[in-house]
């Protein structure tokens, strides 16, 4: 079953990590999926990793949608505006938003205050986590608007409850990270009247390239960082946020869930999908419960 065949998403920051698998999945369900980034086989970013917007697209085919790579940055008006007019001219419509842009783990001095911290690193960290989400909703949201029932997705690191109570590593990543969830409510309350949808969205503990290449595993045999960080145990791959991302876009009652702070584990549980491996990590639920109550890593009832 395609549910989201004939619809049409931009998933803005899909080189890797969470969009990458967001893509995938929104391809799985039958949509055509415009996958964004700055990085192609012929040009890097400043982050001068071998992953692609094409390598994602054809990963878009292979689950069975239609992946269409644009090299775009997210910060330049001109090019955003492109890329939508290039949406409406070849689509007609635009179903599904997804604002995954970051880019800026190189840039974050974790737990470090914001008067030794780089301000140009910190700066830049909010320009590449705040105002790409800004410039692609302020051009994209009139064609999500048009056909009603549209969905927007705000993607970030931790819910509304666990940031509002918990220091998210340096000032400058903790207001990048609260500001999106914000921005989510404020897209609901903006899209309300035409029948649109928005949310903030947030995976556990992932497994992105970068996370493995960190630990020196890979996805195979990814247990084996467990020996070095026990907690990793419950961490999840980056195609469980994209079965969340997918569930949310083919059900017909989304509205229900419009400008609240969602993670993947909750969608989980709402929808019934499950991870590469079979199983529901409720990352969320355990960083609160076990890993920040000191306790022993143990992911019984949490996956």
């Amino acid at each position: 079953m395609k549910p989201l065949e004939g619809k049409v998403a931009l998933v803005a920051g899909a080189t890797r990590g969470a969009g990458r698998g967001i893509a995938i999945e929104l391809g799985a369900a039958g949509a055509a999926v415009y996958v964004t980034g700055r990085t192609t086989r012929a040009q890097s970013s400043e982050y001068n990793r071998p992953e692609t917007i094409e390598e994602t697209a054809e990963l878009v085919d292979r689950a069975g949608g239609t992946g269409i790579a644009v090299q775009t940055d997210h910060l330049d008006p001109n090019q955003v505006g492109a890329l939508v007019s290039r949406i409406e001219r070849e689509q007609g419509r635009l179903d599904v938003l997804v604002n995954d842009i970051w880019g800026a783990e190189n840039m974050a001095e974790w737990n470090v205050p914001v008067w030794e911290h780089s301000l140009e690193k910190g700066l830049r960290m909010l320009r590449l986590a705040v105002d790409t989400h800004i410039v692609t909703s302020h051009f994209a949201l009139p064609l999500l608007i048009r056909g009603g029932g549209g969905l927007a997705v705000e993607i970030t690191d931790g819910t509304e409850e666990y940031n509002r109570s918990n220091y998210r590593l340096s000032l400058f990543y903790d207001l990048a990270k609260s500001s999106v969830i914000r921005m989510a409510r404020s897209l609901a309350h903006e899209l309300s009247p035409y029948g649109c949808t928005a949310v903030a969205l947030t995976p556990g503990w992932m497994r992105s390239e970068i996370m493995l290449e960190h630990f020196g595993v890979t996805e195979d045999n990814w247990r084996d960082a467990i020996r070095k960080e026990p907690h990793f145990a419950i961490s999840e791959t980056p195609r469980y946020v994209g079965r969340a991302v997918a569930a949310l876009a083919a059900d017909p009652n989304v509205s229900r869930w419009t400008g609240q702070s969602l993670s993947s584990g909750q969608l989980a549980r709402a929808y019934g999908f499950r991870d590469l491996d079979g199983s529901q990590p409720d990352c969320w639920s355990y960083i609160v419960e076990v890993q920040d109550a000191g306790k022993p890593a143990d992911v019984t009832g949490y996956r």
